[in-house]
């Protein structure tokens, strides 16, 4: 019985340890991206994370922040959606070691808009110091 206990005592040590591991994606990321003619426009993301669930919004050069939907992450795995103009694009990736790098594919449901990978970068808030 103590070999039982100290077994579930020492997996429950290694779970909670990998759940502080897990970096929290709560505040502001930004990406470099190209438009279809080849110019470059950057896109700031907002999450807020609470446990596996990602909520936030996402905001390019024009136009008013749009709301994601169905963010979830999964360790260092980060994936939800974006809707606009009658179109869903599906976002996915990983998230760094670090926490401060989410690498992004994103695919829509209509074939005339291209698969395009993101690199986001976690800015750091206002008066924070740089490592």
């Amino acid at each position: 019985m103590k070999k039982l206990l100290c077994a579930c005592a020492g997996l429950a040590m290694a779970f909670s340890a990998a759940a502080a591991l897990a970096a929290d994606l709560s505040g502001t990321w930004t990406a470099d991206s190209t438009g279809p003619d080849g110019s470059s426009y950057q896109l700031t993301f907002i999450f807020e994370q609470d446990g596996a669930k990602l909520t936030g919004t996402v905001q390019g050069p024009q136009g008013d922040p749009i709301e994601i939907s169905n963010g979830k992450v999964d360790g260092n795995t980060i994936s939800f959606e974006v809707s606009f103009n009658g179109m869903t694009i599906t976002h996915s990736g990983t998230v760094n070691d670090a926490g401060d790098e989410i690498k992004l594919s994103t695919k829509a449901d209509r074939p005339d808009f291209p698969v395009h990978d993101l690199t986001l970068k976690r800015t750091k808030p206002v008066g924070q110091p740089t490592p």
